[in-house]
Formats: C-alpha cells, sequence, structure tokens
C-alpha cells in the first residue's frame, strides 16, 4: 500500500494508537471489560513496550496511525512464549497486505528475542483475522496460556516459531 510506513511507536503515537484500538473493539462489539480495552496499557503503548524483549510497532499514512501491532512476554507466564497483542487495524487499510507484513516484523522480532512460540487470544467471531493467524502457523489451543486478564478473549492460539 502506498505511502504507508510501519515504525516502532513513538510517546506522541500514545493518544492516536490508543482511540484506534478503542475504536477497532467497539466497532466489533468487543466487551470492554476482560478485553484490551479495558488494559491500563492502552494509554501508554510507548512506555508498555520499553522493556527486555518487547517492541510494538504503529502504521503511519499521511501522518496518521492507522495501525499496529507488537509482541511481549506473556502475563504470568515463566517460559519462552511472548504474545501477539494489540494488533488492530482501521478498517480502511485491512485486506491490502499490512497484516501479514505487520505479523512478519513481529514473528521475526520475536525470533530475535528468543523465544520458542508465540501466543494470541482474539475474540470468536473475528474471523478474518483468525484467517491470518492461521496462515502465519497459529494453530487454535484448547484454553489460555498464563494470565492475560482477557477472559472475554475466547480463542486461543499458539504458533511454535521455526529458528
Amino acid at each position: 500500500m502506498q505511502g504507508v510506513k510501519i515504525r516502532p511507536i513513538e510517546k506522541r503515537d500514545n493518544a492516536q494508537i490508543a482511540c484506534l484500538i478503542r475504536s477497532v473493539l467497539e466497532d466489533f462489539g468487543v466487551p470492554k471489560i476482560g478485553s484490551a480495552y479495558a488494559d491500563k496499557a492502552l494509554d501508554d503503548m510507548y512506555g508498555e513496550y520499553q522493556k527486555d524483549k518487547a517492541c510494538y510497532f504503529v502504521i503511519e499514512k499521511d501522518g496518521k496511525i492507522v495501525g499496529g501491532a507488537g509482541i511481549s512476554q506473556l502475563d504470568n507466564y515463566d517460559g519462552p512464549i511472548c504474545e501477539l497483542q494489540k494488533m488492530y487495524f482501521r478498517p480502511d487499510i485491512r485486506g491490502r497486505g499490512l497484516g501479514t507484513r505487520m505479523m512478519s516484523l513481529c514473528l521475526q522480532k520475536a525470533i530475535e528475542f528468543g523465544y520458542e512460540k508465540v501466543y494470541l487470544e482474539t475474540m470468536p467471531y473475528m474471523i478474518a483475522a483468525q484467517k491470518l493467524y492461521e496462515r502465519n502457523g497459529f494453530e487454535y489451543i484448547d484454553g489460555p496460556i498464563g494470565d492475560t486478564g482477557h477472559y472475554a478473549c475466547q480463542t486461543h492460539m499458539l504458533k511454535t516459531l521455526e529458528r
């Protein structure tokens, strides 16, 4: 897609990415409690990813943040598993290959950081997202790993990383 730039999140992006994520979650009717909507991290996404083995990327188009995705150690889990986190895009940029590009970037960083597996949670009715995850090697698992606090997300997937 022309005119887009994928780059690491900057502090100045905090308000835009928080607004974007909440807007997408509202559009999908995701519960505000028990999902990413309630995460305190949404208001300081830059700060949230300033730790070891974590990164967050945004998609910028014409000076506006139109998407984002990141990885970080899976919460409340002691082992080499990271979580693909807060991967959301504005409706007008979906279906243009940007999800695949963001996924590839995040998975490459997960390998660089030494993770062995990548976990994610989503809503059962987010079918297009699940198809993207499946195309990238994620498989459905029976229940959650760790404890992200996202009990409203009832679909869990896991991918083993190849070195």
